[in-house]
């Protein structure tokens, strides 16, 4: 651990909070019909898209209509990406002449990018078109970016409405999520990155000759848009293998920090909106606050265990960092850094292999998705998984003091609280249900390929990834195979759809409500008090829930690899 390297952790998070607050102010006026800079281009357009819609702007939607529209609209979405993956074969735009995605890769493919999971069991560059790149992931990246946000836009209106039956339209949320926030942002930031060096072209892979005289197949292809809504959008799925490992996604050492930076900013930015459309931007940045300690808690955990370097290795006098599976290009700061922002958001996007990490290294990505990827989290989904915790902590206090719990003057009771543990249970459930099921049976037991408690790792890493959707690989994991994509697939179905719908239960069931004045009872929600209360609820949850099977894998694995034992690989 270094001064550099702790400046540059400093530097990310001063970006991060500058940011927040004119994003937070600017989505706000987005969300709420006002104008913007950018309305008098874009004011047209959204009308146009309204009316051929048949769509009243004007005209708003009860939770339980809001969800159905999300789901059928979502459902259209899976259908229409898994017809695309299997007819790839036959379409246009595939120079290298991909073939068709098998039944099983395709469903989970599917589910992972509709999810905003983007999980991939394939390789970008030599298993999709340039037709499934861009018309299949690129766009449902900026679909399902866009709900997450309208998600926690609606769940806020709930805190912020009174005696009201509606929570808004999620169409017109859809639309001005993608029309006013996402895609500008994107024009300007693949903008960026091509001039870093990014590629951006319809044209065919190129031969080089190496040094050896050897002749090498480079890949190209609509990199640049991908990988900015992929950042942006906390989606993760990159258009290489590699992902931001490789030099086409993240060239340079400024595209690196500016990448971090991107899958952060939204996200920490919807806490702003969040105060500032319940009338107290302090309360917002409460929560920022016990985001942002959970987070340099994580940080500080990763970037010491890597410099720390293996335990094994310590013990044979071989100092100097744990620099296995990183870019020489990036270090150590970066990578943990980068694999900190990237599993406290549900990115999904790796400049490191995880699975080279040390024990505790490993430990606290797997540990931020799952508590249920709220320290910052994906775009929206980030703010509306702390707004659940934030329900069960307000319910702890009350339970303290022996009086009905209270939020932003809404009384929180048993529907509230029920719908709570639903969106938070569902979580554990896929991730610690599937892991056990794939460590009994043989086409699970298949996949790993390291023996003891880091094979574990790799298969309870996996399971998290996919149910938090996060969409990261801890790597060493085979999991191109029926059992893995159909479980996989399931789990982030179900850690997606079976939050976002308590969520918005709990959002009418709030809207519906009346407003109670505060009185002196009443426990104030925007000081240190309350954030700690709340990110101690966080831990409690957290540690009650995945300590046993943390305790099988990494914590196992560090309290072997200090005293000197290793496992032979193979599953």
């Amino acid at each position: 651990m270094t001064l550099n390297g702790w400046i540059q952790v400093a530097l990310f998070c001063a970006v991060v909070l500058a940011l927040v607050r004119p994003l937070g102010g600017y989505m706000t006026r987005v969300f709420q019909g006002e104008r913007t800079l950018l309305s008098p281009v874009l004011a047209p357009v959204e009308r146009g898209l309204y009316r051929l819609a048949g769509l009243d702007a004007r005209g708003e939607q009860g939770w339980r209509a809001y969800a159905l529209s999300m789901l059928g609209f979502h459902a259209l979405g899976f259908a229409a990406l898994y017809g695309l993956l299997r007819l790839q074969d036959g379409l246009p735009l595939n120079p290298a002449g991909q073939g068709t995605v098998a039944p099983d890769l395709a469903f989970n493919t599917a589910a992972s990018f509709v999810t905003n999971t983007n999980w991939q069991n394939y390789g970008g560059e030599s298993t999709l078109s340039y037709l499934s790149q861009m018309l299949g992931l690129t766009h449902q990246n900026f679909l399902s970016a866009a709900t997450g946000i309208a998600l926690a836009v609606a769940l806020v209106r709930g805190f912020s409405r009174a005696s009201a039956r509606t929570i808004g339209s999620f169409w017109v949320d859809l639309t001005r999520c993608t029309l006013y926030v996402l895609l500008p942002l994107c024009v300007l930031y693949t903008l960026f990155l091509v001039s870093q060096g990014v590629p951006q072209t319809l044209g065919p892979s190129i031969a080089a000759t190496t040094l050896e005289g050897e002749t090498q197949t480079l890949a190209l292809g609509p990199v640049a848009s991908q990988v900015a809504i992929k950042m942006l959008g906390t989606n993760g799925g990159g258009f290489f293998n590699a992902n931001a490992a490789h030099p086409f996604e993240n060239p340079t050492a400024l595209s690196n920090f500016v990448q971090m930076v991107s899958i952060f900013a939204l996200g920490a930015a919807m806490t702003n909106v969040f105060g500032r459309m319940v009338g107290d931007e302090r309360q917002g940045w409460a929560i920022l606050g016990a985001m942002g300690l959970l987070f340099l808690a994580g940080v500080t955990v990763v970037y010491w265990a890597e410099s720390a370097g293996s335990p094994v290795l310590s013990r044979l006098g071989l100092t100097g960092g744990n620099l296995e599976g990183k870019e020489l290009r990036f270090g150590i700061v970066a990578s943990a850094l980068f694999a900190v922002v990237t599993t406290a958001a549900s990115c999904g996007a790796v400049n490191a292999m995880h699975d080279s990490f040390t024990a505790l290294g490993g430990l606290i990505p797997m540990i931020n998705m799952q508590l249920g990827e709220i320290i910052v989290g994906g775009v929206g989904a980030g703010l509306y998984g702390m707004l659940v915790f934030v329900i069960v902590a307000i319910f702890v206090a009350g339970l303290m003091v022996g009086r009905t719990p209270e939020y932003l003057g809404k009384k929180i009771e048993a529907r509230e609280v029920k719908m709570a543990m639903l969106a938070i249970l569902c979580l554990p459930l896929m991730m610690l249900g599937f892991t056990a099921l794939a460590t009994v049976l043989a086409a699970g037991l298949a996949g790993p390929a390291n023996a003891g408690p880091h094979g574990f790792s790799e298969i309870l890493y996996a399971f998290t990834s996919a149910a938090a959707n996060n969409g990261s690989a801890f790597g060493g994991l085979s999991g191109n195979t029926p059992f893995y994509n159909t479980t996989l697939a399931i789990g982030m179905l179900v850690g997606r759809f079976f939050v976002i719908l308590p969520a918005l239960a709990i959002a009418g069931a709030l809207a519906a409500k009346k407003t109670v004045p505060a009185s002196a009872g009443t426990l104030p929600t925007h000081g240190g008090l309350f954030i700690g209360l709340l990110v101690g609820v966080i831990l409690i949850v957290g540690g009650l829930t995945f300590f046993p099977s943390l305790a099988l894998g990494p914590i196992v694995e560090h309290l072997a690899g200090a005293a000197g034992q290793t496992f032979a690989t193979g599953g």
